[in-house]
């Protein structure tokens, strides 16, 4: 890789830099919290979403926000930042065609197009590593704004 530097602009320097650091922090530690919400979530059904932070100062991935049972969708799109990435963990109940009352574990790595590039490359290098902490996320999906975890594509992927 010396080669290619000495031939890299600024920029791409910049970038190399970036990804190397991300790459560095792709083993990121995930807070005991984060298995015990969501274990309470899945098999309690004592919370409605989860909303999941990597903490700088840490260097690790933490709970940052807990939705009660009561609380609905709207409420989890609100508690997605609009500049800052987070992974989160919604829990959708719906009844299907057949009339049977249903439950669906979404994971959600919210990225959005506004944040920061390093934010944006610590988050995608640490996803599979935190995704196997959580074992029984039923969908997942990847946003970059709020059209692409709306709720008619809870709904579509949930049937």
């Amino acid at each position: 890789i010396g080669s290619v530097q000495t031939i890299a602009t600024g920029n791409q320097l910049h970038l190399i830099s970036l990804f190397r650091k991300a790459n560095a922090a792709s083993g990121m530690a995930v807070d005991d919290e984060c298995k015990l919400k969501f274990l309470e979530l899945k098999a309690k059904r004592t919370h409605r979403f989860i909303i999941y932070k990597i903490d700088d100062k840490k260097k690790m991935v933490v709970v940052e926000k807990v939705g009660e049972p009561a609380l609905n969708y709207e409420d989890f799109a609100a508690s997605l930042p609009t500049n800052e990435c987070r992974y989160a963990i919604f829990d959708y109940d719906f009844v299907t065609e057949e009339n049977c009352q249903k439950s669906k574990i979404f994971f959600v790595a919210w990225s959005p197009d506004t944040a920061r590039v390093r934010s944006k490359m610590i988050y995608a290098s640490s996803k599979e590593r935190f995704k196997r902490e959580l074992d029984g996320i039923q969908v997942e999906l990847q946003a970059t704004d709020p059209t692409e975890v709306g709720f008619d594509v809870i709904q579509g992927r949930a049937n």
